[in-house]
């Protein structure tokens, strides 16, 4: 179930709160070779089923940046916010790949609000992510992401 963090200080609230992990979503090969379509990025490992089975990873892998680029979809399962002006991406430090992901494998996302601080209007917060593969003990992605939090403006006042 999606937690929702009611303003900055709902943010703030969520430090080191264990956050309910969200749902499982399947990675296909369509949607890997649509990845690799788009960032042009067609290494045989990714695209080549034929090639992949008869190599020692036995099939095709998901692209380490495309388990990344899911974030947005997985963490919305995880927590959203109410009651602010926007959150933003600020950054992202110490991604790691420790495990490969398969078309049919199944991941989501486990998050934990690991600090905030005030920073300019709003404040920055630190996101630890886990994406866990269903069945493995090993991660597939873990990073920290950094989200810039916004309040409400006044009607009619810019940022």
């Amino acid at each position: 179930m999606t937690r929702t963090l009611r303003g900055t200080e709902g943010f703030r609230a969520a430090v080191a709160q264990e956050l309910e992990p969200g749902e499982w979503f399947t990675i296909t090969q369509e949607r890997i070779d649509a990845f690799a379509d788009v960032t042009e990025d067609w290494q045989w490992i990714h695209v080549d089923p034929v090639r992949a089975a008869a190599s020692d990873l036995g099939r095709t892998v998901a692209h380490g940046y495309l388990t990344l680029s899911l974030l947005p979809r997985l963490s919305s399962d995880v927590f959203d916010f109410a009651d602010v002006d926007r959150a933003v991406n600020y950054g992202i430090e110490h991604v790691r790949f420790p495990s490969i992901v398969h078309p049919g494998d199944r991941i989501r996302a486990r998050a934990a609000v690991v600090s905030v601080e005030d920073h300019g209007s709003g404040v920055l917060g630190r996101v630890r992510y886990t994406v866990e593969i269903e069945g493995r003990e090993k991660p597939s992605c873990v990073l920290d992401a950094l989200m810039l939090v916004l309040p409400p403006t006044e009607e009619g006042e810019r940022r």
